[in-house]
């Protein structure tokens, strides 16, 4: 499994802001075509999301929230290949209720290429219970934008 090199995140600290995770392919990762498998992806996104959640939240707020996907869609536009740096670059759309939406999008660092898109919605839960829970209004600030009109 490829370990995320450093995250990276923009300067604003507002919700709107793209978190990025930089990777290298590595080998485990392949399919029988030599390409990144397609559940790599999905991982990727949810390994993005769960690091811009610890970049931007305290212990506390971990200790008190957590989030589990309740849909993934990816569209995979271009192949991964041993080797290739990704820049995976994650952003938080809108809440409605208690789903969060979250866009992600996999770069191959070398060309810019888009590799993948996808829109995921989180739910998020009391780690104790595994139940949903609605998020202090800091964090709903943090993990959601308004819906323009």
């Amino acid at each position: 499994m490829s370990a995320p090199e450093q995250p990276v995140a923009s300067e604003a600290a507002d919700a709107a802001d793209v978190f990025e995770v930089r990777l290298r392919v590595a080998p485990e990762e392949l399919d029988e075509q030599a390409h990144v498998n397609n559940v790599v992806y999905v991982r990727w996104v949810q390994d993005a999301a769960t690091a811009h959640w610890v970049a931007r939240t305290s212990a506390d707020d971990r200790a008190t929230l957590g989030w589990v996907a309740t849909r993934h869609e990816i569209d995979y536009l271009a192949p991964a290949v041993l080797g290739d740096e990704v820049v995976v670059r994650t952003r938080v759309g809108p809440a409605r209720g208690l789903l969060f939406e979250r866009h992600t999008e996999v770069r191959r660092a070398a060309d810019g290429v888009v590799l993948a898109r996808s829109r995921t919605l989180w739910c998020p839960v009391d780690p104790r219970t595994g139940r949903p829970r609605r998020p202090a209004p800091h964090l709903r600030a943090l993990f959601a934008v308004e819906e323009q009109s």
